[in-house]
């Protein structure tokens, strides 16, 4: 088992966030988190991160309690998160934007192995490198997003909304590296309300409302769910 959520109780002040839920991520998996906005799915990824702490439960990662590690200590971990909005350095031009996320690494030789790894994922980045990151479009930020995670090199990749703002093309796109980088080992806990694309990529799916696991299983399964069908994909 890659990474062991149980009974994980999360609260903002009083607001009771996550109801005690509980999932697995197993090596090699691509799961898939669904549900509506404020049913708790950045926060469940924040928790494994080390930036929130739950009031109950535990989160395991290769067999260690992390529970309460902080998120510096995560990313040695091998746990990297890509935040919603993807939250690049603006002032920072693509190459010290993967330099920060390679702060962790002390190899140079695996340092340049990971920058031609994420330059022949995201060829567009390689051109661009002296660019600052605040004048790229809202795709190729993410990009930038998604290859400083990678430059720390994590065995788990968690990805807040990869598809948010961004252009039918442009998903499809990003979706397709979402797989490539899975295929090369990396395991992904996905989050995303585009419930579809996520469902199309995923070994295992859940479905989270309120606060509180309501469905899982096999993407497939859980993709052709009547309940999902009508409140996730429009009731086709």
């Amino acid at each position: 088992m890659m990474l062991q959520v149980n009974n994980l109780n999360v609260y903002y002040g009083a607001i009771h966030a996550l109801k005690g839920i509980s999932f697995h991520v197993e090596k090699g998996e691509i799961v898939a988190l669904i549900g509506a906005n404020g049913a708790g799915k950045s926060t469940t990824l924040s928790t494994i991160s080390g930036l929130l702490q739950p009031r109950q439960g535990s989160v395991t990662f290769l067999g260690e309690d992390i529970t309460l590690s902080p998120a510096e200590q995560t990313v040695r971990k091998g746990i990297v998160q890509v935040p919603e909005g993807r939250k690049i350095f603006a002032t920072l031009t693509v190459m010290e934007n993967l330099e920060m996320g390679a702060y962790t690494q002390q190899n140079k030789k695996q340092f340049q192995q990971d920058l031609d790894y994420v330059f022949s994922l995201f060829p567009r980045l390689r051109e661009r490198k002296n660019q600052l990151g605040g004048t790229f479009s809202g795709g190729e930020q993410q990009m930038l997003a998604m290859a400083r995670a990678l430059m720390s090199h994590p065995s788990l990749l968690l990805l807040d909304e990869p598809s948010m703002g961004l252009s039918p093309i442009l998903v499809e796109q990003i979706f397709e590296i979402v797989q490539s980088i899975n295929k090369q080992g990396t395991s992904i806990l996905l989050v995303e309300q585009n419930a579809q694309m996520a469902l199309s990529v995923a070994d295992r799916a859940y479905v989270l409302e309120t606060g509180e696991i309501k469905l899982e299983g096999k993407a497939q399964e859980v993709l052709e769910n009547p309940m999902v069908v009508e409140a996730y994909l429009g009731g086709h």
